[in-house]
Formats: structure tokens, sequence, C-alpha cells
């Protein structure tokens, strides 16, 4: 029978934040409009009462030991102080395992008051070592990471009013987001009531000077609800909606935000204040890039740069503070290689380097800047890949995984952990790949994919890992036809189409999202044009051309210009192979002229480009029968190709190819010999 709304479970040492936290509870009281709304097992009541604190209640008790087991077996909920003196009190962790025992049914909830959870240095874990494990019927330890819901009621988390609606909505079965905009207005009603009362006050000359104070202290007690309110906008409910792809929600969000902090005076604004306002452009300028809006999001992002420089410049030992302002450097980094500028990217990418490695310098046992150490190292091998070497690249990615390992090894459940090793091990394959080592890369990329579906098990609506899955199966269908594993990769590809539209059906608006559904789709025509399928090809490759169309006008993203390219490039070849060479040769014009005239900052993927067009000019010309112009094309084609940089498996194939059809044999079977040394066979 239930008794008790939650048991608080607490080292003495946190006896004053466990009589706030029982006291905040008990007088909470939940908005009239979800009051007797169903939840799973219950009816949602006015108010949580009663809140059982063990050490208030049982002082009197003669058997502690009996009394502390009812209450447990009579409390709905767990409720753990999460400090490091209870991370190492032995009757908290006894509480924790008695109420997985006796409640199997029950939720377990974590208040962290300092520490950090999963810490390397155990004077700073908080979480009880019952708190992270999972119990079987009997109660007996599974070997299985638990996940308990948490609220951070630090300063530097969620707060103490934004941590307490978290409780609150855990113990009630609502959305964090629906409870905060219902005590919101409650909130703003009872400002609006009192500002009223204010004003009527000040008509009353004797109670002018106690007005006066109150209004001051009230607008004080507002800002710090509203800051704290803030932090939970940006922080736990952004983290709720990125997941199942709610740009517009996260779009309104960050709009609230930046609306509230427009209202302040920037100049008086405290160093918590400013970094949330900093963290709401950066996430303000993320939205913007996912709707392919990438001027606006720079501009996001370095007003937001601005913020975190003033903020760390104030308290420049401060781990946090640093946090904060790698995340911009590194999306102005990022926008400068997604636009192919990669000089301007390496000075940003080297400027996060340095901020990661202050920061694990400051705490060097603190995961949180350990992986920022991951993410830093992430970046540069990713500027390397980019830049075509992929000796180095590989060396990179291998040398990040080691430490991500010892990460995702103390905190098994880690999800964040585990997503940076799917990017990560994407890269590698990505390299493994492009360098000429084909076997190896299929490896990894399975690893990679394994992972994912893993991952997807344990979190079926994250439409993050949906599109991680994705970007893996297309890359794993390109690597599987270059190994010539015609109906494996297919059949990878028709799962990665699956995907996208999925994705899309959930955010058409997604910038990065459409952009991968139609290369997805102008991959999968490309292979289908391979294995005879021109009509089914044609059908892909016009709805990859469309969704091209919507993003390519957008901004000089290099990637892109690849896909709109790729559509044109398409369209000659099958037009070509049904016999049209009329219709191939204006596509393959149509090609040159666009890249001539919309070159992208790598130029020597355009050098590439153009060359590759060069040569399908000459396939059609020769087709039509004029020898003399298609070994025009063909000598051109050869004149435009780079020369002194690292070329991919495919790249090198078309050199070959281009090689022999001027009839330079010799060359051409070296070149041969080296593909099959790759491992490829298309």
């Amino acid at each position: 029978m239930q008794r008790y709304w939650a048991f608080l479970s607490y080292s003495h040492v946190d006896a004053a934040d466990a009589e706030w936290l029982h006291k905040a509870l008990e007088s909470f009281r939940v908005p009239p409009e979800l009051v007797g709304r169903r939840a799973e097992r219950f009816l949602v009541p006015r108010k949580l009462t009663p809140i059982f604190r063990d050490r208030s209640e049982l002082a009197a008790s003669s058997d502690l030991t009996t009394e502390i087991r009812e209450a447990i077996e009579c409390s709905r909920h767990l409720i753990v102080l999460c400090s490091p003196a209870a991370a190492k009190s032995r009757w908290v962790n006894e509480e924790i395992r008695t109420f997985k025992r006796l409640r199997p049914d029950g939720e377990v909830l974590a208040a962290i008051l300092g520490g950090e959870p999963h810490a390397t240095d155990p004077d700073r874990e908080c979480f009880p070592p019952a708190l992270k494990e999972k119990l079987d019927a009997r109660g007996r330890p599974t070997g299985e990471p638990a996940e308990p819901i948490a609220a951070d009621l630090r300063a530097v988390g969620d707060g103490r009013e934004a941590g307490l609606l978290k409780l609150v909505a855990g113990m009630l079965d609502l959305r964090l987001d629906e409870l905060v905009q219902r005590d919101e207005r409650r909130r703003q009603r009872k400002w609006t009531l009192i500002s009223v009362g204010s004003a009527a006050g000040m008509l009353l000359t004797t109670g002018l000077a106690v007005t006066a104070f109150d209004a001051r202290d009230e607008a004080r007690a507002q800002r710090r609800e509203a800051e704290s309110l803030v932090g939970f906008m940006i922080g736990d409910l952004k983290d709720k909606l990125e997941p199942v792809g709610r740009l517009d929600a996260l779009d309104a969000v960050g709009a609230r935000v930046l609306s509230y902090y427009e209202k302040q005076d920037k100049a008086s604004l405290s160093d918590e204040a400013l970094a949330q306002r900093s963290r709401a452009l950066t996430l303000m300028g993320d939205i913007a890039q996912r709707r392919g809006d990438m001027d606006g999001a720079l501009r996001r992002y370095r007003e937001g740069f601005v913020g975190t420089a003033e903020a760390l410049r104030r308290d420049p030992a401060n781990p946090q503070r640093l946090f904060d302002h790698a995340q911009n450097v590194f999306w102005i980094g990022n926008i400068a290689t997604n636009r192919g500028d990669y000089d301007e990217a390496a000075r940003w990418f080297g400027e996060y380097r340095r901020l990661a490695d202050r920061m694990m310098v400051l705490a060097p046992t603190n995961p949180k800047w350990q992986l920022e150490g991951v993410y830093s190292a992430s970046n540069l091998g990713a500027l390397e890949l980019r830049r075509r070497d992929y000796r180095a690249a590989v060396a990179r990615f291998e040398g990040a995984l080691r430490p991500l390992a010892t990460l995702r090894q103390q905190a098994p459940g880690e999800l964040e952990y585990a997503k940076l090793e799917v990017e990560t091990r994407g890269y590698l394959a990505d390299a493994l790949e492009r360098g000429g080592r084909l076997q190896p890369a299929l490896a990894e990329r399975s690893r990679q994919v394994g992972l994912i579906q893993q991952l997807r098990r344990r979190n079926p609506n994250d439409l993050d890992l949906q599109s991680r899955l994705l970007i893996a199966l297309r890359s794993a269908a390109r690597e599987l036809n270059s190994s010539g594993q015609r109906d494996q990769a297919l059949a990878m590809s028709v799962r990665s189409v699956g995907l996208s539209d999925s994705l899309l059906r959930t955010e058409p608006g997604n910038s990065d999202w459409l952009d991968r559904s139609a290369g997805t789709r102008l991959d999968h025509a490309a292979l289908l044009m391979k294995a005879g399928r021109l009509d089914e090809a044609v059908r892909f490759n016009e709805a990859g051309c469309a969704g091209s169309a919507r993003v390519a006008g957008k901004d000089r993203v290099v990637l892109w210009a690849k896909h709109a390219r790729l559509c044109l490039e398409n369209r000659a070849r099958l037009s070509l192979a049904g016999g049209n060479r009329g219709q191939a040769m204006l596509h393959a014009g149509q090609l040159l002229a666009q890249i001539r005239t919309e070159p992208t900052a790598d130029r020597v993927e355009d050098r590439f480009s153009l060359a590759t067009v060069e040569m399908l000019v000459g396939d059609i010309e020769n087709a039509m029968g004029d020898r003399a112009a298609a070994r025009r094309s063909w000598a051109q084609a050869l004149a435009l190709w780079p020369s002194g940089v690292a070329e991919t498996p495919r790249e090198f194939a078309r050199h070959r190819d281009l090689l022999d059809r001027l009839g330079r044999r010799a060359e051409a079977t070296v070149m041969t010999a080296r593909l099959q040394a790759m491992g490829w066979k298309d």
C-alpha cells in the first residue's frame, strides 16, 4: 500500500538540502489543469504529500531498521540526494538496494547536490554504487547499468527551481516542457498580481519604503527563478527535444530565452547569466545551421563567442567557462570546414584543441573534459580527411578511440560516449576507404553499424541514432560496391533510403536530413544503373535531384554542391546508357557550366569534378562516333587531373581508365595491379 509519495535518502552531511527539498516537494502545488489526469498507475494529485524523510520521521523510533523498511515499502518513489558523502554512505546505499528489492515497480530519482556522476576520482563520485546498477526480481545485481532520472540541483546544472520541476515531472509521469510551461504561467500570474498590488501600495505614503524594498527583493527572486528556468530550457529540455527531431520546439525555446535576455542590461548580467545567454545563442546557431541558414548560424555563433570570451576573461581558470567558449569555437570552425575553407577551419579547430587541453589540465579526472579532448582530436582528424591526408586521419581517429574506450568502460550506459564512438569509427572507416584500405574499412564500418543497432534497441525513438545509421549504411553500400559485392551494396542502399524517408516525415525542414536523403537517392540511382535497372535508376535520381535543389541554393556548402553535380552527372550517364546521346551531351554541358560558374572553396575537389566531366564528354563523343573529338576531351581531362594529391580508389580507377582510353596501356596495367591490392573490384 502506498503511504508516501517519496522516500528521501541522504547523508547526514546533506541534512540542510534534504530539509529544503522535503519542504519544497510538500508545498508544491500541481497546476490545476493537470490535476486528475490519469498516469500509468495513479491519478495526478493536487499535492505531493506526504514525503518521508527518515532522520526527521524516525527520531523517536526504537527500531530504526524496521521502520525504514516499512517506509520504503510504502513509498511510490525513492529520491536519492547525491553527493560525495552520499556515495560513501553505507546506509544510503542500503536504502537504495532495499527500495529496488521491495518496490521493483517504483521509480528511483537522483537529485545531484555536488560532485560528479560516474567520476573517475572516487572523492568526486556522487552516485552511490546501488544507484548505478540494476537488480533482478530477487534483488541481486544483474551487472547491467541503471539509468536513473537525475535532476542537477547545483547552480551550474538545472538549479534548485528547475531541478525541483524535473523531480516533480518524474514523480507524476509528466512531460518536462508541459510542467515548465504551466508553472511559468502560474508565476507570471503571480508577478502580475504582485505588480498591481505594489502599484496600489505606492499610493500609501506610509508604506512607500517597505514597498520599494519588497519590489526589489521580488524582482531579484523573479530574475533568479527565470534564469534557473532558462538554464533548464537550454539544457535538459533541449536534450529531451533534440533526439525526437523537434526543430520547431527547439527554435521556440531558443527564441524565448534570447527574448528574456534582450530585456536585460547586458553589462549587468551575472557570470552565470552571461554564460546562459551565450549557450542560448549557440543553440540558435545550431538550429539555423540545421535549417540551412549558414550565415545566420555564423552570426549567432560569433555573437555567442563574444559572450563566452567575456565570461572566460572574468574567470579564466573555470573549466565550465572554457567548455562554453569551446562550443562556439567548434561551430565556427565547422562552418568553415563545410564551406571548404580548410585553412580557416584549422585555425579554429587548433584553438578548440588548446581549450580542451586547458580543461584537462585544470580538472584531469573529470570525464566531461576528457571527452572534449576526444572531440577535439576527432575534429582535427575530420579536417585531415577533407585535406586528403588519409594516413594522418587514420592515426588521429585510432588515437581518439583509445581514451574513449576508457571513458566508455567507466560509464558503459552513457549515450553521449557511445555516440562519439559511433562517429569516430565512421570517420576511421572513411579514412581507411579513401586511403585505399577497403577490407579494413569494411570491418570498421561493420563495427560502427553493429554499435548503432545495439544503441537503437535501447533508444528506439532517438532520431539522431537513426540519422547516424543512415550515414553508416550509405557508406557501407559504397564500400561494398567498391569491393565488388553488388547485391549486398544494393540491399544496404535500400535500407538507407527507407531510413531517410522516415526522418524527413518527422522533420521535413531539416537541411541536414534533406541533403542526406538526396545523396542517398543519388547513390542508389548509380547502383541501380550499374545493375542495368535504368527505369528505377531514373526515378530515384530525379527524386534525389529534387531534394538536392532544395538545399543547394541555400549556401556554398561543399557537400551540397557535390550532390547537385552528381544529379547532373547521373542524368548524363543514364541518358548515355539509354542510347540518348544528345540528351547525355546536354546534361554534361550543363554540369561543366555549373562547376565553372559555381566553384566551391575546395579547389582540388573542383578540378577532379571538371576532369571527370571532360572524360564523360569524351565517352559521349566516342559513342557518337567522333573518335578525334573524344581523344581531345580525354586529353583535356588528363590535363585537368590534379597532381601531387592523394586520390581515393574511385578517383584512382577513373585515372586508370582515362590513361587506358588514351592508349597508355602500360601505365594503366600498373595502376590496375595497385587497385587489386587495395581490394577494388568495381
